[in-house]
């Protein structure tokens, strides 16, 4: 393999460099995964598909194979996000990299599957700061019902991408690690009204609207019009993890547009708002 130094360089068409190419090839609640690329460096956030899923959703984008990643990172055990961990860990050849809490309970899901034989695994800690490759990583804890749950904020070459889905309300850690971020993938998983009429039983209403649950419309345009704490900042906001029976695509963009209408002229969002989907791949952006 060709050192690190020698790798192309990826561009824009007209020949500048880029900082960040985010894929979005899935996001919702039967599978989740995001390709994060840079010059130097490719990661996989989440592993919700299997390789042959994977490779369909970069076709639909235009997009082969890429020629390796280095990483996967996986935010929690929930099957829609790590079903396909070790698969995607052999097709690439890379580590997996998670909280040992959650590694442990992936394990206990898969006690038969390959994922028991998976060797390269790095355990990480929300609050503690790595690199891989040009990017440096910061995992944060987010409130969800599962092991030890992060999200991820990314730098390189000044640019900031923070991705957070799968969580039930937005604590000062969290609203923080989204600061400045000039690519920002954030839960807008349902809308209340039909979460409470919808066919989910009770108890699974009740976890999904708790504090370890999920974000609903209401919450996020809360978040989207109060500019102390959401910077306005972002060149791209992406809604995601929309839930397909207790949300739509248009509840959650009309909703967060009058979120995003409602702050002062000074403050003005003037990024662009996009929603990720369950069954159609999102991408490429370039920052």
């Amino acid at each position: 393999m060709l050192p690190r130094e020698l790798w192309p360089r990826r561009r824009h068409p007209e020949g500048t460099r880029i900082s960040f190419r985010i894929s979005i090839l899935t996001s919702g609640s039967t599978g989740n995964c995001t390709l994060l690329e840079t010059e130097h460096t490719t990661l996989l956030i989440d592993a919700g598909l299997g390789k042959k899923e994977l490779l369909r959703r970069l076709e639909a984008l235009g997009r082969q194979q890429p020629e390796r990643v280095d990483a996967i990172l996986v935010t929690h055990e929930h099957s829609d996000h790590s079903s396909g961990i070790a698969q995607l860990a052999r097709l690439f050849n890379c580590p997996a990299y998670l909280t040992e809490p959650t590694h442990s309970e992936i394990l206990k899901m898969y006690p038969e599957g390959p994922v028991q034989k998976m060797e390269r695994v790095e355990h990480i800690h929300a609050g503690e700061r790595f690199e891989i490759g040009d990017i440096e990583i910061n995992p944060f804890a987010i409130p969800h019902d599962a092991a030890d749950p992060v999200g991820y904020a990314f730098r390189c070459n000044g640019m900031k991408v923070a991705i957070v889905t799968d969580l039930g309300y937005m604590p000062e850690l969290v609203k923080h690690h989204l600061r400045a971020a000039d690519f920002l993938v954030l839960e807008s998983n349902h809308d209340l009204d039909m979460l409470k009429v919808g066919p989910y039983p009770w108890f699974i209403k009740q976890r999904v609207m708790s504090r370890t649950g999920h974000l609903s419309n209401t919450v996020v345009s809360e978040f989207l019009s109060d500019a102390e704490v959401f910077d306005g900042r972002a060149r791209h906001l992406v809604l995601a993890h929309l839930s397909e029976q207790n949300n739509n695509p248009d509840l959650a963009r009309l909703s967060a547009e009058e979120a995003l209408g409602r702050r002062a002229t000074e403050f003005a969002f003037r990024g662009t708002l996009h929603i990720a989907s369950q069954r159609v791949p999102l991408g490429p952006f370039e920052l």
